[in-house]
């Protein structure tokens, strides 16, 4: 356990320890990876635990004879082959054993001074054979709270450990280099090309500029056995000295709660990258979104116009049918034809000939025009909506490829477009505008019908022109045969005329508000119908990218929080006061 002597560094590690529990929940929340989420709660034990120095390397960089020089004893089997197998963990104890921990780990213990505050890991060579002990590693370096690096002098800074620095780096590790076998060189200046290219290059690769250690563990071995005047080659003093400063108990303190800290930072840099990445991709869907809802508001409007010009087109046909009335009644209702008037069945034929005429038929034909027209804008909307969701589908597609899923974001995004895609195109496919025609006709028949009372949905739009037209007529004819019959017709035939064009007048307009009126309805029921079936079919679609939107925006403003917080407390752990006490592991 952590014994803390400081009231400041109590402070800094409450507050660690809180900021971690947080984040440890935002990861849960927002469906971080089971590995992410086990590092970061074995960082969190590892507060509780002994200082942890992780050796990493190739195999025959001379890790182990790195150790073995460190703790002045021949601990770790040595070799030109990967003779490191497995994770060793060395600890102190009075007596040198061996054994196998709880957790699967060698252990080795040591009467080494540097064991009673510091467990040492000797790990896999980062190029072994067998990937499963590179994974061991790559696990374990989380939990370390310093990361002693070796790179040959012969072969520095391959490829294989160009890549284990960089999974390190992500991790947020203190790093320290240590450039062994520079026994190699003849000269100075040799040792120092080498050494400037290994700081060159981590500085590159890491972004910073490490402590870069030259030694040579061969010569510090066998000074410290019994051969003293080989101590100032091997350089093993400098490094020795380093290491006595930094794992002092400030120094240790400090690298121990910045070790979860720095595993903080990673995950948060981590997830806010892929929140970041969520972001654009739903800011992207929700910009498709608003491409389909505008795309629907200009087919409204482009109906809306539409529909006028041919409800006019259809108006046209009545306007037509009462100016051929007016003439009817001023060739007609003359004193001349008095005989004709009193004939009251041939007057209704001879009206419904010249004035009704194919006047129904017209009719119907431009209502249907409409109604086909309807259609085939519905059709295009669907076709429209479809081009653009499957374009989407394949945008997203290519630039996905490869990437992290976390939380299943992408493939419930796939899913869903996929169904969404599905039955857009199975409208497009299976879409019968025949049918569809039919059905908003018998719907727009039943309307007129029964706002003209006119029997019900068996009539045609014809049949409503034509028996609106005939009851004119008769009404018409049979006032006149009244007049006449009374014997004032030769009195009243101009007034009789001006009351017939009126009657007209009067019965084609409340015609012409009838099926407007009616057809108007069945028109904006028919829009909003199809506007609604589209709505529906995307709905889904759209409710996912709201949530997804709305998540992942919380998550980037929580995570961007933790991370602020995470290097505010990095930096106070590093400019503290110089005389802080500090915390001591022991156990």
């Amino acid at each position: 356990m952590l014994r803390v002597l400081d009231a400041e560094a109590e402070a800094h590690l409450a507050d660690a320890r809180e900021l971690l529990a947080t984040l440890s929940g935002t990861l849960t929340e927002f469906g971080a990876s089971a590995s992410d989420q086990a590092a970061l709660a074995t960082s969190v034990r590892q507060l509780d635990e002994r200082f942890i120095l992780v050796v990493v390397g190739e195999f025959n960089s001379g890790k182990s004879a790195f150790i073995n020089a460190l703790l002045g004893q021949d601990l770790l089997q040595e070799g030109v082959t990967p003779t490191t197998g497995q994770i060793q963990l060395l600890k102190y104890g009075a007596t040198v054993t061996r054994g196998t921990g709880p957790d699967g780990l060698h252990v080795v213990t040591a009467p080494a001074e540097l064991l009673r505050d510091v467990n040492v890991v000797d790990t896999p060579g980062t190029n072994a054979i067998l990937r499963e002990h590179e994974r061991l590693t790559a696990d374990f370096v989380p939990r370390s709270d310093l990361v002693v690096f070796i790179t040959a002098a012969d072969r520095p800074f391959t490829e294989t450990e160009r890549l284990f620095l960089t999974a390190i780096r992500d991790w947020g590790k203190k790093i320290v280099i240590v450039v062994n076998k520079v026994d190699i060189f003849s000269a100075d200046s040799e040792r120092e090309e080498v050494l400037a290219f290994v700081r060159t290059a981590a500085r590159d690769l890491l972004g910073l500029s490490p402590d870069v250690l030259p030694v040579s563990a061969r010569l510090a071995q066998r000074a410290k056995h019994g051969e003293p005047s080989l101590w100032g080659a091997s350089r093993f003093e400098a490094l020795e000295q380093y290491l006595r400063d930094i794992l002092d108990a400030k120094g240790r303190f400090r690298l121990k709660v910045a070790n979860p800290l720095g595993v903080a930072l990673a995950l948060t840099a981590r997830y806010a990258s892929i929140a970041s990445e969520r972001l654009t991709v739903t800011g992207e869907d929700r910009q498709l979104l608003g491409d389909i809802e505008r795309q629907l508001a200009v087919y409204r409007e482009d109906l809306e116009r539409g529909f006028e010009l041919r409800m006019a087109a259809a108006e046209k046909e009545l306007a037509d049918m009462e100016a051929r009335g007016h003439r009817f009644f001023e060739d007609t209702l003359r004193i001349g034809r008095v005989v004709d008037l009193l004939n009251r069945a041939r007057m209704q034929k001879e009206f419904e000939e010249k004035v009704v005429a194919d006047a129904p038929i017209r009719v119907e034909r431009r209502v249907t025009e409409m109604i086909d027209w309807l259609v085939d804008q519905d059709f295009r909307q669907w076709q429209a909506v479809t081009s653009k969701l499957l374009a989407r589908q394949r945008q997203h597609a290519s630039r996905v490829l490869g990437a992290p899923d976390i939380g299943g974001f992408h493939d419930s995004r796939s899913r869903l477009m996929d169904s969404v895609g599905r039955e857009a195109q199975r409208v497009v496919d299976t879409y019968d505008r025949r049918r569809e025609a039919e059905l908003i006709a018998d719907q727009a028949r039943v309307a007129v019908a029964a706002s003209a009372a006119a029997g019900g949905a068996a009539v045609g739009l014809g049949t409503v022109v034509t028996v609106a037209a005939t009851t004119v007529a008769a009404d018409v004819t049979g006032l006149l045969l009244a007049s006449l019959v009374l014997g004032i017709g030769f009195l009243i035939i101009p007034a009789r005329r001006r009351r017939a064009k009126a009657a007209l007048e009067e019965k084609v307009a409340a015609l012409r508000v009838r099926l407007t009126a009616a057809l108007r309805s069945e028109f904006d029921r028919a829009r909003e119908q199809s506007g609604h079936r589209l709505s529906d079919a995307v709905a889904p679609y759209a409710r996912f990218v709201r949530a997804e939107e709305r998540r992942w925006s919380e998550a980037q403003a929580a995570l961007e929080r933790l991370s602020h917080d995470a290097a505010r407390l990095i930096r106070q752990l590093e400019t503290g006061p110089a005389n802080q006490e500090s915390a001591i592991p022991n156990g």
